[in-house]
């Protein structure tokens, strides 16, 4: 990353945001990964682990409108405190469950989708935020570290996590990631949030209307929300499915850690990257081949872990890498351009919207988790990745202003 990408944390106020937000995302990285291995461990079905992204995402997809109409409305800190203390609480009755022997892949299943349904008032809650903690021309600074947040806990988090199951079990996982949570209300409430715009009086099926029109109106949203959409609706099923590919290429649980760790390092690659793309002349275009290539890097880790060959692992791991480095480009590069021009008074309902994005993934595994039950997870995975593929070669053909957004025109204009 460029000195550029760290001007936000000179605001006291983002920087104790910022710092805090690593328990809490970290604990997250933990809990997606800790459910899918206790989900599969008691189950042994693809199928369960699609019920399961079913329950982290459906939820999260329907509170998430009325959360970042909400967002527009309230004290965000406030609203910030109230998810993390009740996330809190639901992984410390998993973990107490797990420990006392009484857990079954149903409970897991449904404290899932309890913290997927907070989860919907938490982004667009954390999107909103940003206006109130710096200026508005250090935003790209904070998108950007807010990503590497994500980025870094997803390299370190899923290789810890491994080695705690290997050494202890899952209960000990969820009980630190309930720490997480209440470690980041913790930092919350001691946190300034000085007052920002807010939205006029009316109801909140006008506001989510309000919102909605925005983006329907404005091309730039509905295509690069609609592309993001895509992107983890099909294409990142191999995450979700990732415990299944674990069983085909015949390691652990250490196994399983490193390569979500590996995906860590290539996102955060990814992030130190996008940031010598976000004031190119041809912003747009990178965006669209990164997605693109993405899905290439996906198609030879499905061929690598249906051959499992020797040394087929190792393999996986390097193309992993690049996959994730791919997306990550993509995703910061489109978040920056959207948060940049998106209205203060509507920015928790539109990138409310946005939130939407990462609760697509687990929703995608419940489709790719059927193909994968009757096939297998690298046919099931190689027909979502097609349908991805196709969507992104239609926009790169017929979408010209996506095609020439100009990282330096937006800048400027910031």
């Amino acid at each position: 990353m460029n000195a550029e990408q760290f001007k936000a944390l000179r605001h006291k106020q983002f920087r104790n945001y910022w710092l805090g937000s690593f328990t809490s995302v970290g604990a997250t990285q933990l809990q997606v990964m800790g459910l899918a291995w206790l989900v599969y461990e008691l189950s042994e079905s693809a199928l369960m682990l699609g019920y399961l992204g079913a329950a982290m995402g459906f939820p999260a997809v329907l509170t998430t409108l009325f959360g970042g109409a909400l967002a527009d409305r309230v004290n965000k800190r406030r609203l910030l405190e109230a998810t993390s203390i009740l996330t809190f609480l639901l992984l410390a009755l998993l973990s107490w469950l797990d420990w006392s022997g009484q857990v079954t892949a149903w409970h897991a299943i449904a404290i899932a989708a309890g913290i997927s349904i907070i989860t919907g008032f938490d982004w667009p809650a954390r999107q909103a935020i940003f206006p109130a903690l710096i200026e508005r021309e250090d935003m790209m600074s904070a998108v950007a570290l807010t990503t590497v947040i994500w980025q870094a806990t997803r390299m370190v988090m899923p290789a810890l996590g491994g080695v705690v199951i290997a050494l202890t079990d899952t209960w000990v996982l969820f009980m630190l990631c309930s720490l997480g949570f209440f470690f980041m209300y913790l930092v919350l409430i001691n946190l300034e949030v000085k007052a920002g715009p807010v939205a006029a009086p009316q109801s909140t099926l006008q506001q989510i209307r309000e919102g909605i029109t925005f983006i329907l109106t404005t091309r730039t949203f509905y295509v690069l929300l609609g592309l993001s959409y895509a992107v983890f609706f099909f294409g990142m099923i191999y995450m979700q499915l990732m415990p299944a590919f674990i069983d085909m290429l015949g390691v652990g649980e250490r196994g399983y850690g490193y390569m979500l760790s590996v995906t860590g390092l290539g996102a955060v690659t990814g992030t130190a990257i996008s940031g010598t793309l976000q004031r190119s002349h041809r912003l747009g275009l990178s965006m669209l081949l990164s997605a693109a290539t993405f899905c290439l890097f996906i198609y030879l880790f499905a061929a690598v872990s249906y051959i499992s060959f020797g040394g087929a692992y190792f393999v996986a791991l390097l193309i992993i890498f690049a996959a994730a480095l791919f997306s990550s480009v993509f995703m910061v590069t489109s978040t920056t351009v959207l948060q940049l021009e998106v209205p203060d008074e509507l920015r928790g309902r539109v990138m409310g919207f946005h939130a939407i994005t990462y609760n697509l993934a687990p929703l995608g595994a419940l489709m790719g988790g059927a193909i994968a039950e009757v096939t297998n997870p690298s046919i099931a995975v190689s027909i979502m990745i097609s349908l991805l593929l196709c969507l992104i070669l239609w926009i790169l053909v017929t979408q010209e202003s996506i095609r020439k957004i100009d990282g330096q025109l937006l800048t400027s204009s910031t």
